[in-house]
């Protein structure tokens, strides 16, 4: 029997080409709302939190802009007055409806903010009702607890977000991503081998770094939720402070990476320590140098650094997807959670 998320999984290509067809006319709309702004603030809570990231590094590093994440608990806890002028803040919420989102967003603009939603809850949601600007993503509904398509059409929305901002990259690049996600879900590498690695171990350590973080961070909450793993997602400077001690036989680590770019080589030595511990290190994506490097490679996909983040999640959704179905577990309904995550 075929899961809803491995169903949804599959609708990505199809989700993702929805997206960028309906927001890449508008990237003329973004740059006028931007202009009069100079900074970034980056609302959002678990997935697209997760999403989020991508948007910070992606911003900083392409369109010479500050970007930070909001702590949406200073404008619905403290009720605490931040001077935002010159801010764009951009509200991420799937549903639409996480009231602390909408409240946030509402907060950053009283504080002088000009606000862009993004949002699968279309343009009627409370978020894209209350926003300046509203980019909504054409995921379709999405029944699976874990969110799969939403994400990745989130991460389509800030590309194109970024791209309205200036960004120094070519934006045909987009053009790319649905085939390349589909080409990863047909083939997404030793799956099955990545799967009973990790079946007997009780946590994973996940770490990428730059423009891979974003996915590093995702993949450790997917593990979590579906699949109920001790998963630590950081950057892999952050586990070469400290937490590296805790990769050993029985916790391996996946690795993350583009196939270029600054961060592949720090990834492709990290494995090597990894393995050379004793401890397995599983690759995703950082082409033959990572995959040769690791105890099992999963594939990447064939697009640039800047992009690939849409399609290096999708091997690590299949691995949550096979891995609770290995575990017994249920990844349509994990305990304790539901679609709509509502938080005070």
């Amino acid at each position: 029997m075929t899961t809803l998320m491995r169903r949804e999984i599959g609708e990505q290509p199809a989700a993702l080409r929805a997206t960028l067809d309906s927001l890449l006319p508008r990237i003329a709309e973004v740059a006028a709302l931007a202009r009069e702004t100079r900074q970034l603030l980056f609302i959002a809570r678990g997935t697209s939190d997760n999403a989020a990231v991508y948007g910070r590094y992606l911003t900083e590093a392409r369109t010479g802009r500050l970007a930070t994440l909001a702590a949406p608990s200073i404008a619905t806890t403290y009720k605490s007055k931040v001077d935002l002028e010159g801010v764009l803040a951009v509200a991420l919420s799937q549903s639409g409806r996480t009231e602390e989102i909408v409240e946030t967003q509402a907060w950053a603009r009283a504080c002088g903010a000009k606000t862009v939603a993004i949002t699968n809850g279309g343009p009627s949601s409370p978020l894209a009702q209350g926003a300046d600007l509203a980019l909504c993503t054409e995921a379709g509904e999405e029944k699976a607890v874990p969110a799969t398509k939403t994400y990745t059409t989130q991460l389509a929305a800030l590309a194109v977000l970024a791209l309205g901002l200036g960004a120094d990259v070519n934006p045909s690049d987009l053009d790319r991503v649905p085939d390349a996600v589909e080409k990863l879900i047909e083939d997404p590498g030793d799956l099955e081998a990545v799967v009973e690695g990790l079946a007997g171990k009780p946590g994973v350590v996940v770490s990428g770094r730059g423009l891979a973080f974003s996915t590093a961070l995702e993949t450790a909450l997917k593990l979590k939720e579906a699949c109920y793993l001790h998963a630590m997602g950081l950057s892999y400077a952050d586990l070469l402070h400290g937490p590296i001690a805790v990769v050993d036989e029985d916790t391996p680590a996946i690795l993350i990476a583009a196939g270029e770019g600054p961060t592949l080589p720090g990834t492709i030595a990290l494995a090597e320590r990894v393995t050379g511990a004793g401890a397995a290190a599983y690759g995703v994506g950082g082409g033959t140098g990572l995959a040769t490097a690791a105890t099992a490679a999963l594939n990447g996909p064939d697009l640039p650094e800047w992009v690939s983040p849409l399609g290096l999640i999708v091997p690590g959704q299949l691995l949550t997807e096979a891995l609770a179905r290995r575990l017994g577990i249920d990844p349509d309904a994990p305990r304790g959670l539901n679609k709509v995550t509502q938080t005070d």
